[in-house]
């Protein structure tokens, strides 16, 4: 059965807008939680919380012609990949380095 919506891989086709997160960019799991709870979303809470990073990411345009994507995440813990939607994941807030001073001699 197919549903007629449109499924394309990141490599080789252009993009019908920019994703939202790059191959290699670092990402924290964060499931919406104003669902209510499906078998996939109480699998996804026990990830919620970890650090990952995008390895790939796939975008999606069913019939009603909106786009979105799909992104494969590796957890940095256990190297465990999983695929989330955009709304899923959020960057790491990078720590800002802190600044050293010189102490006059």
């Amino acid at each position: 059965m197919t549903t007629g919506a449109t499924i394309r891989h990141t490599i080789g086709k252009v993009n019908p807008m920019p994703a939202e997160y790059e191959i290699g960019q670092k990402v924290t799991i964060t499931p919406v939680s104003k669902q209510s709870l499906s078998t996939r979303d109480s699998v996804l809470h026990q990830h919620a919380g970890l650090t990952g990073e995008i390895i790939n990411y796939y975008w999606m345009r069913p019939p009603t012609g909106e786009v979105f994507y799909l992104y494969t995440v590796r957890i940095s813990t256990s190297n465990k990949e999983i695929v989330l939607h955009g709304d899923e994941i959020e960057r790491m807030k990078s720590k800002k380095p802190r600044r050293r001073t010189l102490k006059a001699r």
